[in-house]
C-alpha cells in the first residue's frame, strides 16, 4: 500500500500536516509534569475559542463517540428522559446511547431531510431532562437548526446537547450565544489532527445536573478536578502523542484564523456543489429555511446506471 501523499476521500480521518505528524512522533514525555500541563492548557484554550465558549473544555482520550457518551451518561440516569433527533447515522447513535442510560424519546426523520420544529416542541411539552442533536450530520451532509432547537429546549427546562464533531474548526459554532449546555468535537475532522481524541465543554447548568453515578472513565467531574491541578492533568493516562499532535494542529487553525478557515471551507463546498450541479448530479440532503448544506462534507446521489464501487474506482 502506498502511504505517501494518500488522497483520503472520506469525511475523516483527514490528511494531517507534516508538522502535526512530527509533533506526534516526538520523544515520549510524562503526563503529570509541567510540559504536558502546558500543552494540555494550550489545547483547552484554543478549543474554547473554537467552541466560542467561556465554559471549561476537556480533552478525552477516545474518539468523538467517547465524548458523545460522556455528554449523555453524565446527565441522564435511569429515570431521566432524553429526546434525540435523528436525520442521519449520528443522530441514531445519540439515541442508542440515550437508551443505555435512560428513557430515550426518538424523533426520527429520513436521512438528510429537515426536522419538524413543531414536533420537537410537542415532544418537549411532555417533559425531558435533555435534548440531543447533531449540528452537522456527517452521514447526510445537512446542517441542522441547533440555535432554534436550543431555544425550544430551554423554553421547557431541558438541557441542550450538541454534537459538533464536524463543525468545530470548520464552520460557525457559538456554544454560549446559542445556549448549548454540552458540546463535543472530534480530533480527526475539521482541525486535521490524528484520530483518537475528542473534546467536550459543559455549562454551569449541565454541571448542576450531573447524575450521582456517571460512567467511571468518562466522569466529567474527574476531568474537572484533574484540570484544576497545577500542572494541569487528566484523571487517567491520556494519549500523550495524540495530544501533542492535536496541540500542533490547533496552532495551525489559530494561525490561519477561524474566519479565513470557515471561508475556505464554505468556498470549497460551494465549488463542489456547483460542479455536481454542472454534471447533473443531485445533492443528497433536502434543505429548507432552517436547514442548509454542510460546508465540511458534501453528499451526492449516485447517478443511475453506476454502482458506488464503480464510481469510487473511476475517481481513484
Amino acid at each position: 500500500m502506498k502511504l505517501e501523499n494518500t488522497l483520503m476521500m472520506i469525511p475523516g480521518p483527514v490528511p494531517i500536516a507534516p508538522r502535526v505528524q512530527r509533533a506526534m512522533g516526538r520523544p515520549m514525555f510524562g503526563h503529570r509534569g509541567e510540559e504536558f500541563g502546558a500543552i494540555y492548557d494550550e489545547c483547552r484554550e484554543i478549543l474554547a475559542e473554537l467552541f466560542r465558549t467561556k465554559n471549561e473544555v476537556f480533552v478525552i482520550s477516545g474518539s468523538g463517540t467517547a465524548s458523545m457518551e460522556a455528554a449523555i451518561g453524565n446527565v441522564i440516569g435511569n429515570d431521566d428522559t432524553i429526546i434525540t433527533i435523528e436525520n442521519g447515522k449520528f443522530g441514531e447513535r445519540l439515541c442508542d446511547i440515550g437508551e443505555r442510560y435512560g428513557n430515550a424519546v426518538k424523533l426520527q426523520y429520513d436521512w438528510g431531510t429537515p426536522i419538524d420544529l413543531e414536533a420537537v416542541e410537542a415532544a418537549l411539552e411532555n417533559g425531558a431532562k435533555a435534548l440531543a442533536m447533531v449540528h452537522n450530520e456527517t452521514s447526510a451532509a445537512i446542517k441542522n437548526p441547533v440555535e432554534e432547537v436550543a431555544k425550544l429546549a430551554h423554553k421547557y427546562g431541558a438541557l441542550f446537547i450538541m454534537d459538533a464533531i464536524t463543525t468545530v474548526g470548520g464552520d460557525t459554532v457559538e456554544v454560549d450565544k446559542w445556549g448549548v449546555d454540552i458540546a463535543f468535537m472530534g480530533s480527526q475532522k475539521c482541525i486535521a489532527a490524528p484520530p483518537g481524541l475528542s473534546a467536550i465543554t459543559i455549562s454551569d447548568a449541565a454541571w448542576d445536573a450531573i447524575v450521582n453515578k456517571p460512567p467511571y472513565y468518562l466522569d466529567l467531574k474527574a476531568y474537572r478536578k484533574s484540570g484544576s491541578n497545577s500542572p494541569t492533568q487528566t484523571p487517567y493516562t491520556p494519549g500523550v502523542p495524540l495530544i501533542s499532535a492535536m496541540c500542533e494542529a490547533l496552532r495551525i487553525v489559530k494561525e490561519e484564523g477561524m474566519q479565513q478557515r470557515k471561508h475556505r471551507h464554505a468556498q470549497g463546498a460551494a465549488a463542489v456543489r456547483a460542479a455536481a450541479g454542472a454534471l447533473g448530479i443531485e445533492l443528497f440532503p433536502k434543505i429548507d429555511k432552517y436547514h442548509s448544506y454542510s460546508n465540511t462534507v458534501t453528499a451526492m446521489n449516485i447517478p443511475e446506471g453506476i454502482t458506488d464501487k464503480e464510481l469510487r474506482g473511476e475517481m481513484l
